[in-house]
């Protein structure tokens, strides 16, 4: 029986690596997570706009969120949120955004893990945030009428800067709904005060549960 619960521990410990949340959002990681001594953290800026193959463009209909009218580009606005939010929290330092635009130009363009690992070397970063735009579609409406609502997705990924590695994810994906149609979610409906976000409030909400979920990961309480 010993033998038996060994080869499968391995199995076992991935398993207890993955973290579900409500239903817009779970999370994995590294189950040696709680043993990287991961202190100083940096947010690495976008390398392109374009959000990623296979996944809806925004609604034509919709308001542009890319550059018209002042407005950032979506992945922009993903990568602020996540900076503001992960500023907000104790127990890790945070690069500034400062001496991130003052090093970006040496990080070639590429893949999130090689950039990462880049980025860390040169801001002395133990690990380092990066943020992947699935989709970002704006509510066609206000707040309290819509023809079409808000759609968000994205994924929040933590590298070890030093080892290169991917030691945690994160995935929002929710299009808004109202509560007839889903009412297990009487309590977003509360806090929303029954009205229908735009694309970046709903960001805004995913990006908090990533980083909360992520804070907790790291130091073993919620933030």
């Amino acid at each position: 029986r010993g033998a038996f619960m060994l080869k499968f521990l391995p199995l076992l410990l991935f398993l207890f690596s993955c973290a579900l949340g409500p239903g817009n959002f779970q999370s994995r990681h590294a189950t040696d997570l709680g043993s990287r001594n991961i202190r100083r953290i940096a947010v690495l800026p976008p390398a392109s706009t374009a959000v990623e193959g296979g996944a809806k463009a925004p609604d034509p209909s919709a308001p542009s969120t890319e550059g018209k009218g002042g407005k950032k580009e979506p992945a922009t606005t993903l990568s602020d949120l996540v900076y503001t939010t992960v500023s907000a929290l104790p127990r890790w330092q945070v690069v500034s955004d400062r001496e991130v635009r003052e090093v970006i130009a040496k990080v070639a363009q590429g893949g999130d893990g090689g950039r990462a690992r880049i980025l860390g070397e040169l801001v002395y970063a133990d690990a380092v945030i990066s943020g992947r735009l699935l989709r970002f579609r704006e509510r066609v409406g206000e707040e309290w009428g819509i023809q079409s609502p808000a759609s968000v997705a994205f994924v929040i990924d933590l590298w070890d800067a030093k080892r290169g590695d991917l030691i945690w994810s994160g995935q929002f994906d929710e299009t808004q709904k109202p509560l007839s149609q889903n009412i297990f979610a009487l309590g977003e409906f509360t806090q929303r005060g029954g009205r229908w976000l735009t694309a970046e409030e709903l960001a805004l909400e995913g990006v908090r549960k990533a980083v909360n979920q992520l804070h907790k990961a790291l130091y073993g309480r919620a933030s």
